[in-house]
């Protein structure tokens, strides 16, 4: 039960360091640990929670930086499913920089089309070739982070939220060269 504690503790860690990551002035708007965590996040505590991480990663967002609109119900439930998403996707793979970089790749494309793709043309009359094109480089920096912070992040996060209370004593550098999951 102390482990299961411990991991919500972890939980809300993560959440909390993702959200003040976000708050970074001058930040690319798309380089961001939200996916890299949501991922071990979903693996590690299931499909309730890892809706909960990118949805109210959302929203709070907004809520703090005063810019809630109907996009914000958009990218938060798009963001929730990714989360669903990933539960399906690890609940039957290892915990591998690999298996988190494949799911960055497919995420982040199936984020960057819903929302990207959708907002400007429905709620703001823009064209869709105008959203597309306005949403290739954005989308690149987006792969870019995602995959990259998924590739480092990600196996760390996992194993430190699933690390027993004798394995958290190690130093950093054994947490790192554990065996992977």
């Amino acid at each position: 039960m102390e482990t299961y504690k411990k991991n919500w503790v972890k939980y809300i860690i993560g959440f909390t360091v993702c959200l003040l990551v976000r708050l970074v002035p001058f930040r690319a708007p798309n380089l961001e640990p939200v996916l890299a965590t949501q991922m071990p996040f979903a693996k590690s505590f299931g499909y309730l929670s890892a809706f909960s991480f990118g949805f109210l990663s959302i929203i709070l967002y907004d809520i703090i930086t005063s810019e809630v609109g109907i996009w914000t119900l958009i990218t938060a439930t798009t963001y929730g499913l990714l989360g669903l998403w990933a539960t399906l996707y690890f609940k039957n793979r290892k915990n591998s920089s690999w298996n988190y970089a494949k799911f960055a790749v497919m995420g982040t494309l199936a984020y960057d089309a819903i929302t990207g793709l959708s907002i400007g043309p429905l709620f703001f009359q823009q064209s869709f070739m105008v959203a597309l094109i306005g949403q290739i480089p954005f989308t690149i920096i987006h792969l870019i982070g995602n995959i990259s912070f998924a590739l480092v992040l990600s196996p760390l996060i996992y194993r430190l939220v699933n690390s027993t209370q004798k394995s958290e004593s190690k130093s950093f550098i054994k947490i790192l060269n554990t065996k992977q999951a």
